[in-house]
């Protein structure tokens, strides 16, 4: 691993309690810049009402910028085995353009999760933009490896659209599906309420820095 790359991966020794504290502080917060991102987009205001909301906008980013962290959040983790990748575009509980909430694992290793995707996230009218659909089966692939046991970064993503993905609830799943040396295959797909829209096939190949720490990852739990 480089230099840059470790600094990205902490051990940052907070307890337990403290992880808690920070996601009942933090998640309501990017609970509340979500639907801001969404009013920005479907607002009616007029001009006036549009100056006011700016103002405020103003005030609470003075406020929430006088003690701030520069540059990306990385990956966090506890002596507990807790780890936080609250940055990630996909999952990340601080990151107000994250799709994916909660992740659930069944025990035949299936790994998905049922999100919904305002329109944010539009591509061709009123359906999802086929890099939002990519970007979920990215994240649920590699998830689906590292949970099993194979964790890696991507190599290649496939990814086959067999119709547009409609607006709304969507469920997004993947699976191991091989392991080749340092390579984990993994299968998945996105779904709405009438069948599969979007598949993809994944290969997730384990840097030689990763291997020698794999335990370490494979006994980590899902993010937080």
């Amino acid at each position: 691993m480089t230099d840059s790359m470790l600094e990205l991966y902490v051990h940052d020794g907070l307890s337990d309690e403290e992880i808690d504290r920070q996601k009942a502080t933090y998640g309501p917060l990017t609970k509340d810049v979500r639907e801001l991102i969404q009013l920005a987009l479907q607002t009616r205001a007029d001009a006036d009402d549009v100056a006011r909301a700016r103002e405020h906008l103003a005030a609470a980013r003075e406020i929430l910028g006088c003690d701030r962290e520069d540059g990306p959040y990385g990956t966090r983790f506890n002596d507990s085995g807790r780890f936080r990748n609250w940055g990630n575009a996909a999952i990340g509980l601080r990151n107000a353009i994250a799709p994916i909430g909660e992740l659930h694992e069944d025990a035949d290793g299936r790994v998905w999760a049922d999100i919904h995707l305002g329109p944010i996230y539009e591509g061709p009218a009123g359906h999802v933009h086929g890099g939002v659909s990519a970007l979920l089966l990215d994240q649920i692939l590699g998830d689906a490896a590292r949970l099993s046991g194979h964790p890696g970064m991507t190599g290649t993503l496939t990814v086959r659209y067999r119709k547009r993905t409609p607006l709304g609830a969507v469920h997004v799943e993947a699976k191991l599906d091989r392991v080749e040396g340092r390579k984990a295959f993994v299968v998945g797909h996105v779904a709405d309420a009438e069948g599969i829209c979007v598949e993809a096939e994944g290969i997730f190949i384990a840097p030689v820095w990763m291997v020698e720490q794999r335990d370490s990852f494979a006994e980590t739990p899902r993010p937080e």
